[in-house]
């Protein structure tokens, strides 16, 4: 992965622990780390754990400039 793809991957992962941390506050759960937004929990056997999270990520980020895109075509800006 190139140093954009680290950016966005960081950016992404920055958007997703904010929403996390609200919700899981408001409905009173364990908290997640910043790390493990990015590469999963520690010590985990899992394999959506250790290769999952940064996909995740990847896949909301390019959601999100689909959407952000759509908009803007749809409004003309």
């Amino acid at each position: 992965m190139g140093f954009g793809g680290v950016i966005f991957d960081y950016a992404v992962a920055v958007v997703r622990w904010i929403y996390g941390t609200i919700w899981r506050t408001i409905a009173n759960k364990p908290k997640y780390k910043f790390t493990e937004y990015i590469n999963g929990p520690e010590n985990s056997d899992d394999w959506f754990d250790t290769i999952g999270h940064s996909f995740v990520n990847r896949v909301i980020g390019l959601i999100a400039i689909f959407s952000i895109c759509w908009i803007i075509i749809k409004l003309g800006i």
